[in-house]
C-alpha cells in the first residue's frame, strides 16, 4: 500500500492558486507518487475563496501574524484558515508526512514573510496561518515545503522520515509490546546513528526496562524521541561512522583485497569524492553474498526503496 502524504494542492498541477495557475512540482508527480498517496488541500479555495481571486499576506507580529488580503486588510481570514487547519488536521489523522508550498501565507512553513506597518517584511519570517495550525496538531509528522526538496539532503531526510513515521504507524496498528518497541529500535539502529550517534544511545537506555513500563507511555515518549534525532540531519562524518560499522561484520568474511576496495570506496564517500549510493550498493553486494541476520534487518541499508535514488546526490 502507499503511504498518505498531504500536500499543497497547486504542487500537484491543480490550477488553484490566487491567479489561476499552479506550482506542479514533477518530484512529486515523476517520483515520489510511485509509493506516496497524495492528499491534496488548498486551504484558500477549502475556505471558500474563488479562482482567480486577489491575494492575501501575513502582517503583524511573527509569531501570531494576520492574514489579510493585499488590497484590503480589513479582509481577515486569519480565523477561517486557522480553523480550517485544524478541521483538516483532525480529519487526516492517518498521514505520515506533509509537503506546503513555499511562501504561501496559508501553507508557507519556513520562510513567509509577515509585513509590518511600514511596508516592509520582519526580519524573522514567520509560518503560513493553515500550515501552523496543522502542524501544531501534529507536531511529530514529517513536513517539508516544495523549495527545500530540492537539495539533496533535505529531500533524502524529508523521505527517511516519512517511511519510518509509517513504518510506526503500523506497528500501533498491530499493537505494541516491549518486544515490538525493541525490535523497531534494533532496527533503525544505523539510521538513528547516522543521524546522532550520541542520541542513538540516549534511545536504547530508554528502552532498557521496557518490560517492566507502559508500554503506550513508552511507546510515545520513544517515538517522540525518534521523530526528533530523524529531524537532524545526517552528515558525512556520522555516514562514514555507520558504513565503518557496517563494514566490521564482513572482516571475516571477504577477502584481504575485497576489504580495501570496501574501505577506498567508504574513504572516498567520507572526503566527497563518491556519493553515499556507492559504499551502500558495495555493502549491500557483500552482505548477498556473505548474509547476516542482524543486518538484514537494518533499515539503514534500505529506509526507502531504491529506485528513488535519493542517496545518488548526497
Amino acid at each position: 500500500m502507499k503511504i498518505k502524504v498531504g500536500i499543497s494542492s497547486c504542487l500537484l498541477g491543480e490550477e488553484v492558486r490566487y491567479d489561476g495557475t499552479h506550482k506542479h512540482l514533477r518530484l512529486v508527480t515523476d517520483s515520489l507518487a510511485r509509493y506516496f498517496d497524495f492528499v491534496s488541500e488548498c486551504p484558500e479555495v477549502g475556505i471558500g475563496m474563488s479562482i482567480p481571486r486577489k491575494p492575501i499576506r501575513l502582517t503583524g507580529e511573527v509569531d501570531n501574524p494576520k492574514a489579510v488580503a493585499v488590497h484590503d486588510e480589513t479582509l481577515d481570514y486569519t480565523n477561517e484558515l486557522t480553523q480550517f487547519g485544524q478541521q483538516k488536521a483532525q480529519q487526516h489523522d492517518d498521514l505520515s508526512g506533509y509537503i506546503f508550498m513555499k511562501n504561501s501565507p496559508s501553507c508557507g512553513l519556513f520562510r513567509v514573510k509577515v509585513y509590518q506597518e511600514n511596508g516592509y517584511p520582519a526580519a524573522t519570517p514567520g509560518r503560513g496561518i493553515y500550515a501552523q495550525a496543522f502542524t501544531n496538531a501534529h507536531p511529530l509528522l514529517p513536513v517539508e515545503e516544495s523549495g527545500r526538496l530540492s537539495d539533496p539532503t533535505l529531500r533524502e531526510n524529508f523521505v527517511t522520515r516519512v517511511f519510518a513515521f509509517a513504518n510506526w504507524q503500523e506497528l500501533k496498528k498491530a499493537g505494541l509490546t516491549s518486544k515490538i518497541l525493541t525490535d523497531f529500535h534494533a532496527r533503525y539502529k544505523y539510521v538513528l546513528m547516522a543521524h546522532s550517534p550520541k542520541k542513538y544511545a540516549q534511545l536504547g537506555r530508554m528502552l532498557a526496562d521496557a518490560g517492566n513500563q507502559n508500554i503506550e507511555e513508552l511507546g510515545e515518549h520513544y517515538f517522540t524521541a525518534l521523530m526528533t534525532v530523524l529531524g537532524e540531519l545526517a552528515s558525512r562524518k556520522t555516514h562514514t561512522n555507520v558504513l565503518m560499522h557496517l563494514q566490521g561484520y564482513l572482516k571475516k568474511k571477504i577477502s584481504a583485497s575485497e576489504k580495501a576496495e570496501l574501505a577506498n570506496i567508504i574513504e572516498q564517500y567520507r572526503t566527497a569524492q563518491l556519493p553515499l549510493i556507492v559504499p551502500v550498493t558495495m555493502l549491500k553486494h557483500h552482505f548477498n553474498n556473505h548474509p547476516d541476520p542482524y543486518i538484514q534487518q537494518q533499515a539503514y541499508l534500505q529506509p526507502y526503496p531504491d529506485d528513488l535514488s535519493l542517496r545518488n546526490a548526497i
